[in-house]
C-alpha cells in the first residue's frame, strides 16, 4: 500500500510489504547503505510474493527521502506517551515546552513544533541582547590595544606593527555555537515544511555572521554552567540537545544533505525511567546512571550499568536495575548473566531487570548470591500511573 502523500509508515519490530511500483530501488539502496540498523530492507523475492520487505528495528522518527517522500517510524506506544518520554528524557518538564504539543498528529509535526520553539526562544534572546564572553585575542596593530606581547615584539625583526594581546567582548561563544550549529542541522534535515523554514532561517541568520559554525554533539549540551546572564541558555541547550541526540551524522558543512531524525526506543526508554526515577523515588535513595566499572588488568574490560541504587545514608549499593525495552516471554540467558555479573561485580545482592509491557512469565529467582527479578513500567498506559505501580513492585524487592 503506498501512502497518499509519499509516506510509508512503519511500526517499530513490524514487517511492512510494498509492491514494487510503491517503492524506488535507489530508495532500498539508500537505506541499505546509510540506515541499514535501523530498517532492514529485503527485495522482493518469491518468499516475498515479490514484495518489498521493509522492518523497523526499534526506532521511531523520520527518514526523508526527497520529492517530499519518506520514512515514518512509528512508535508501538500512544503519539502521546512518546512525547511525554521525551519531554522527561530531556528535562524538559521543568520548562513546561510541551504545553499544547500532545495534539501533533505525527512525530515529524513534533519534531517540526519543538523546532519552531528552539527558533524563537533564540529570537525572544536576540532581542534582549545575545550572551557574551571575553575572549582573549592575539593581534599585530598599528597602535597598543590591551597589553603589548612584548616578547613577540622581541622576535619580530621589522617594528611596523605592535603585538598585542586585549579581550574581545563577542558572541562568538560556545553557548551560541551549540544553538547555531543546531539550527543549522535542523535546516539541512529536510523534515521541517515551509511553515517553519522562514523561522528557521530567521534565527539561523541572527548568529550566521558573528558566530562560528562548528560541529557539536549531544554530550556538548550536558554539564554546562549556567549563571544570571545566560540561565535562559539552560532550555535552549537542552532543545538542542534533543536535536543532537536523535539527528543522523552532519559532520559536514554543505546544505543540500537531508539526515534523519531517529530516537532509539530502547535508550529512550532507559533516559526516561532513570529522569522518572529520579523524580519520584523515595528520598532514602540515591540514582546513579550509566555507572562504568573497569575489570582486568589495566581495566581492559569495560561494564556500564543502566541504573543503580544507593542507600543515602550509609552510600552501600542497594540495587542494580536494568531497563529492557524489547520484552520477550520470559528473561533472556544474556540478560540474566549481564545482570548477575554487575551485581556480583559491585557487590550488590539484588538485581532488577525492568519492562516496558508485562512479560507472559515474570522471573523472580536466586538460584546463587545473586536474586534476579522482573518489574514493569507499562508505558502503554498512563505514564505517572504506571511508574507508581513500578515504584510498588521495587519496594517489594528492595531491602
Amino acid at each position: 500500500m503506498k501512502e497518499s502523500d509519499g509516506i510509508i509508515k512503519l511500526v517499530e519490530y513490524e514487517m511492512r510489504y510494498l509492491a514494487p511500483s510503491d517503492f524506488l530501488e535507489e530508495d532500498a539502496q539508500r537505506i541499505l547503505l546509510q540506515f541499514g540498523d535501523k530498517v532492514t530492507v529485503d527485495w522482493p523475492t518469491p518468499k516475498t510474493a515479490n514484495r518489498w520487505q521493509l522492518t523497523s528495528q526499534g526506532w521511531v522518527g523520520f527518514v526523508p527521502l526527497g520529492d517530499k517522500r519518506g520514512i515514518s517510524l512509528q512508535p508501538k506506544v500512544p503519539l502521546k506517551n512518546l512525547f511525554r518520554m521525551l519531554e522527561y528524557a530531556y528535562d524538559l518538564r521543568s520548562f513546561k515546552l510541551l504545553e499544547g504539543l500532545y495534539d501533533c498528529e505525527s512525530i515529524r509535526d513534533f519534531y517540526e513544533r519543538l523546532a519552531l520553539i528552539l527558533s524563537m526562544r533564540l529570537l525572544e534572546r536576540a532581542r534582549e541582547g545575545l550572551y557574551k564572553t571575553y575572549q582573549e585575542e592575539h593581534e599585530s596593530i598599528g597602535y597598543i590595544r590591551g597589553r603589548m606581547d612584548i616578547a613577540a615584539f622581541a622576535r619580530t625583526p621589522v617594528k611596523t606593527l605592535i603585538p598585542c594581546v586585549y579581550e574581545e567582548h563577542t558572541i562568538d561563544n560556545k553557548e551560541n555555537q551549540i544553538v547555531a550549529w543546531t539550527l543549522h542541522t535542523i535546516l539541512r534535515s529536510g523534515i521541517c515544511s515551509e511553515r517553519s523554514i522562514p523561522v528557521l532561517r530567521k534565527a539561523e541568520r541572527v548568529l550566521r555572521n558573528s558566530v562560528s559554525l562548528k560541529p557539536f554533539f549531544d554530550f556538548d549540551c550536558i554539564g554546562r554552567t549556567y549563571n544570571r546572564l545566560n540561565e535562559d541558555y539552560e532550555v535552549l541547550h537542552k532543545l538542542c540537545r534533543f536535536f543532537l541526540e536523535n539527528t543522523g551524522p552532519t559532520q559536514n558543512l554543505g546544505d543540500r544533505s537531508m539526515v534523519p531524525f531517529l530516537v532509539y526506543m530502547p535508550r529512550l526508554f532507559e533516559l526516561f525511567v532513570a529522569r522518572w526515577l529520579k523524580k519520584n523515588l523515595n528520598p532514602r535513595y540515591i540514582l546513579k546512571s550509566q555507572e562504568s566499572l573497569h575489570i582486568g588488568e589495566k581495566g581492559a574490560m569495560k561494564m556500564v550499568m543502566d541504573l543503580v541504587l544507593y542507600d543515602r545514608d550509609t552510600g552501600k549499593p542497594v540495587c542494580v536495575l536494568d531497563t529492557k525495552y524489547k520484552a520477550h516471554s520470559t528473561v533472556l540467558t544474556d540478560d540474566y548473566s549481564k545482570v548477575v555479573a554487575y551485581g556480583d561485580a559491585i557487590g550488590c545482592d539484588d538485581t532488577i531487570l525492568i519492562y516496558p509491557k508485562p512479560l507472559e512469565f515474570p522471573f523472580n529467582e536466586k538460584p546463587g548470591k545473586i536474586r534476579v527479578k522482573t518489574a514493569v513500567f507499562d508505558i502503554g498506559g498512563d505514564l505517572d500511573e504506571k511508574g507508581e505501580e513500578m515504584l510498588e513492585q521495587l519496594a517489594l524487592s528492595i531491602p
